[in-house]
Formats: C-alpha cells, sequence, structure tokens
C-alpha cells in the first residue's frame, strides 16, 4: 500500500491547492489513501465542516487536527456526524471528538491518530500514555497505523518515533510547519520524518503575511497575521507499506503549483 501524509494545511490558499492538484497527485504516485493534518485549514487556525468537506472530497481520506482543534467551534458538528476526523488523543477524555480514525486502503484498515509535544505546548496528557491508550483500543483491527506527532520541539517527535517502533507503521511530526530531511525507516519497520512540512502558501512567514509578522517582530506594534496568499504547495510524506503493516520506504513530497499542474493529463 502507499500512503500520502500531507503536512499542515494553512488557509484558503493550502486549501484550494489540494482540490485543485491532488487528485492529479493521487493518480500520478499511484496512492491509495491520503491523511492530512489540516488544523489551520480556515483562516490559519482551525476548521469548518464546509472546508473540511472540500478536502474529503478533493481525496483527504482521514484528517488530524492537532494544538488549533476547536478554534472554529462548527467543528463540533463534523465530529458528531462523520468518522473520519479525530482530535488529539492526549486531550483530556471530555473533549470532544474522536481519538482515533480508521479508512479502508488496498484492501485492509489504515488507523490514523494525533498526539500533541508537552515541550512550548499548552498543557496536555502525557502523549507517550495516550499513543499507548489509542494502540490497546485499536487492537487487532488492524496493524497499518499512522501517527501524527504535532510537536514544536524535534526531540519530542524522536522521541515518540523511539517510543512506538515497530508497534506502528509511521510516525510523522507536524505543527512546525518546515519539512525537514531526516526521513527514515527505524528498526521494526517504523518511517519518521520530524515534520512533513506546510500546505500552502510558502512566500510567507510559515504561512501568515510577510508584512504582518516582520513589522511586529521588531516593533512589537501588534498587527493580524493574516494568511499569506503567494507560492502555493503541498508538502508532505509518500510511506509504502507492507502487507502486514511495516513501512519499507518514506519520501518527501514538495511540490510548487507548477510541478502539480505538470501532473495533469494530456488535453485531448
Amino acid at each position: 500500500m502507499r500512503v500520502l501524509f500531507i503536512g499542515d494545511v494553512v488557509g484558503t490558499p493550502g486549501v484550494e491547492v489540494l482540490c485543485k492538484h491532488l487528485p492529479n497527485l493521487i493518480a500520478a504516485e499511484k496512492i491509495q489513501l491520503t491523511i492530512a493534518n489540516a488544523e489551520n485549514a480556515n483562516g490559519g487556525s482551525g476548521m469548518t465542516p464546509r472546508t473540511y468537506k472540500h478536502l474529503r472530497q478533493a481525496g483527504i481520506d482521514l484528517v488530524t487536527m492537532g494544538d488549533h482543534v476547536y478554534k472554529k467551534l462548527d467543528i463540533l458538528e463534523a465530529f458528531k456526524s462523520d468518522d473520519r476526523i479525530c482530535r488529539p488523543a492526549n486531550f483530556p477524555e471530555e473533549a470532544p471528538g474522536r481519538q482515533y480514525v480508521l479508512a479502508p486502503g488496498n484492501g485492509s484498515l489504515v488507523a490514523a491518530f494525533c498526539v500533541l509535544g508537552r515541550t512550548y505546548m499548552r498543557p496536555v496528557d502525557c502523549p507517550f500514555k495516550a499513543a499507548d491508550r489509542v494502540l490497546a483500543q485499536i487492537g487487532e483491527r488492524t496493524r497499518c497505523i499512522f501517527v501524527d506527532i504535532h510537536a514544536e520541539a524535534t526531540a519530542d517527535k524522536i522521541l515518540m518515533a523511539q517510543h512506538l517502533r515497530g508497534k506502528v507503521t509511521a510516525v510523522l511530526g507536524t505543527h512546525t510547519h518546515v519539512q525537514t530531511a531526516d526521513e527514515r525507516i527505524l528498526p521494526g519497520g517504523t518511517a519518521f520524518i520530524s515534520d512533513v512540512g506546510m500546505t500552502g502558501p510558502h512566500d510567507s512567514i510559515l504561512g501568515r503575511r510577510i508584512d504582518r509578522v516582520l513589522p511586529t517582530t521588531i516593533t512589537f506594534v501588534p498587527t493580524a497575521f493574516d494568511v499569506a496568499e503567494g507560492d502555493p504547495r503541498i508538502s508532505g510524506a509518500i510511506v509504502d507499506v507492507d502487507d502486514v503493516g511495516r513501512a519499507v520506504a518514506i519520501r518527501r513530497v514538495h511540490m510548487t503549483e507548477a510541478q502539480l499542474e505538470a501532473l495533469a493529463p494530456a488535453k485531448q
């Protein structure tokens, strides 16, 4: 099985580049299941049911969230009505939303869940214990399991990968919006990368307008950190999985709109 995991979808540019180009990317790479972190899909913080619907229609099979999961409270409607979106598993038990999600992929189920790191992040429950708990809940339903570690610190992400190596198919980092070059297969067949990168406007400061973030940083005069628009790209990682749920390859994806347009089928 070949799975595409897409990194933080930021704002309208991130959503639009997926709606326009993801189907061709899926076809060109022979992707059989697609997962995306979309916690920044609306205005750079949170997601609405309408945007969630657009992403699903574009070809996203499973959606993970992060620390901004409840910034658009109407997303609670999607949590109630749809079983393909999950909130961080190390939020309190009372927090709305599923702790993991499942989808069929190439004849077998694929599971996905996310946990937040604790370094420079909001106070949350232990991500390691939460991951162990979710794995116990998944049980024998599937051995193909993708974990989104949504964290600031690289060490938090590497620690999670080492904790889960041989137990899950992949541990893939999100949240910092900058794709790293440390992709690898750990012992036991677990794919890992510290951050899969950002899907959205790269002519920006992590997806926000340069002309807002830079002056505010220099002068301390606050401005609205609106989502930027220029140079939308798709970033993520492709993981090849064997028939027992072990990762056998991981490859970074980082494509400009021009590269994505080249994937479109030739007009007859």
